[in-house]
């Protein structure tokens, strides 16, 4: 045992007994097994200085200053035998610090004061809840209890995407823990992605009929997001210590060794070191239901300095997931390129990278698009996909569905239909058109879909 853990176990061990000369007496020889001789003075010492019990780090503190305990840890340190040398019999944990003030708009938010509580309000036992909560890391290495799967999914170009996904029982808890806590805290509005009653037509809007916009993409989002700021989230809401870290420990993983080095086209990884280095870390993971939503109330700060650097430039700025987007007018489109090393600056300095490869600057000589959507005048989709899907639609009014699905979607019909009410939702005219073309569709073996 080293000198600090001794005196932080003393420490510890005072402030869990009774707060009188003779209850810190008791709590010293608690903590060590030892009746020194320093004991009685020193139990006196700590009582007149502090009535009360003071906090763990008042008392540190007072420990380290004190003379006659500074001179009873030197005899310590040079004990005749090792097992005299800052003894230990047991163990105590410090007693955890008050939680924060709750912010006011988060009075609905549940009240889970201690681990037993969060566990009730999950439905799980407090063994299991410590197993899915993984605190030590263990379930992302042993064989066999593993808490989530992994699958790489191959691009054409460029690195693979990684997928880990939740066993069943931890995404049961993830689904509770979305519905009930993260959904009730709202994001900056900036931010459209996973967010109800938003979507890629509305992050788009904003930006239409601009002199520029420019567009920017994070990379790795969920996986730049570590354990340790998820931890913060939990804390800024009110939650005890011990209560944040079970679930900042529901929400997080860390990628295996063996896992990362199955990944396929390991040679066109890019950036690998950084990448390895956050998905080997506890992260948020792509895949758990929790991870939108705590990638988007973490990224509050970065979305505050991004939209007060557009107001600045008398632009605007809306977030789509990983995808920012600014629009403006002639101030904006003079200082793009400053603006852009800006934005790179900031998203830095909030622990976010950008994919420079995915930087777009767009003029209003060209097309702009913004998460798919061309915003030029109005929302609206690019006329190349409007015009093969209205090809296609033809084609199955003339020749039946069977031929055109040369994909060989499962249910051509729920596909197509999708599409048009994509197109539909974004220029309501052109989904018009696609709806009456679908509607002539003679499907075989199956009654006619309902118009829109």
């Amino acid at each position: 045992m080293t000198a600090n853990r001794f005196v932080s176990n003393l420490a510890a061990a005072l402030l869990a007994g009774e707060w009188s000369v003779a209850g810190l007496r008791t709590s010293v020889y608690r903590a060590t097994g030892k009746r020194f001789g320093w004991t009685p003075r020193f139990a006196k010492r700590v009582h007149t200085a502090h009535a009360t019990p003071p906090t763990f780090n008042e008392l540190l503190a007072f420990l380290g200053r004190d003379p006659g305990f500074v001179r009873a840890l030197a005899a310590l340190a040079t004990a005749r035998y090792p097992a005299d040398r800052f003894p230990v019999w047991h163990i105590f944990a410090p007693p955890e610090p008050p939680p924060r003030p709750r912010p006011d708009w988060a009075s609905g938010l549940p009240v889970l004061p201690n681990e037993p509580a969060l566990a009730e309000w999950l439905g799980v036992p407090v063994g299991h809840l410590l197993w899915l909560a993984d605190p030590a890391g263990r379930n992302a290495i042993s064989k066999g209890v593993r808490s989530y799967r992994v699958r790489w999914v191959p691009k054409p170009k460029g690195r693979a995407r990684l997928l880990e996904i939740p066993v069943p029982p931890l995404k049961r808890v993830q689904r509770k823990l979305l519905a009930d806590l993260l959904n009730h805290v709202p994001p900056h509005p900036a931010v459209h992605g996973f967010r109800p009653g938003r979507s890629i037509v509305t992050n788009a809007t904003p930006h239409c009929g601009h002199a520029i916009v420019i567009r920017f993409d994070l990379t790795d989002f969920f996986a730049s997001v570590p354990v340790g700021r998820v931890l913060a989230l939990f804390l800024a809401l009110g939650y005890r210590e011990s209560v944040a870290r079970l679930l900042s420990g529901l929400c997080t993983t860390r990628l295996a060794s063996n896992d990362w080095n199955e990944r396929p086209n390991p040679l066109n990884d890019g950036s690998e070191h950084a990448t390895r280095a956050r998905l080997t870390s506890r992260h948020l993971p792509q895949g758990a239901p929790t991870s939108p939503a705590l990638a988007n109330l973490v990224a509050l700060r970065l979305d505050r300095r991004l939209a007060g650097l557009a107001a600045a430039c008398g632009a605007t700025y809306t977030r789509y997931a990983d995808d920012l987007t600014f629009s403006g007018g002639e101030l904006l489109r003079r200082n793009a390129a400053r603006f852009v090393r800006r934005v790179t600056l900031i998203a830095a300095e909030e622990g976010f990278a950008l994919n420079r490869g995915k930087t777009r600057v767009m003029g209003g000589g060209g097309r702009q698009t913004v998460t798919g959507v061309v915003v030029n005048q109005r929302p609206n989709v690019p006329r190349a996909e409007f015009d093969r899907l209205k090809a296609i639609l033809t084609n199955c009014v003339r020749h039946g569905p069977a031929d055109q699905n040369r994909s060989g979607h499962p249910d051509f019909r729920s596909h197509l239909a999708g599409r048009v009410a994509y197109v539909a939702g974004v220029n309501p005219v052109r989904g018009r058109k696609l709806w009456a073309l679908f509607d002539r569709i003679t499907w075989p073996g199956a009654h006619t879909y309902p118009a829109s």
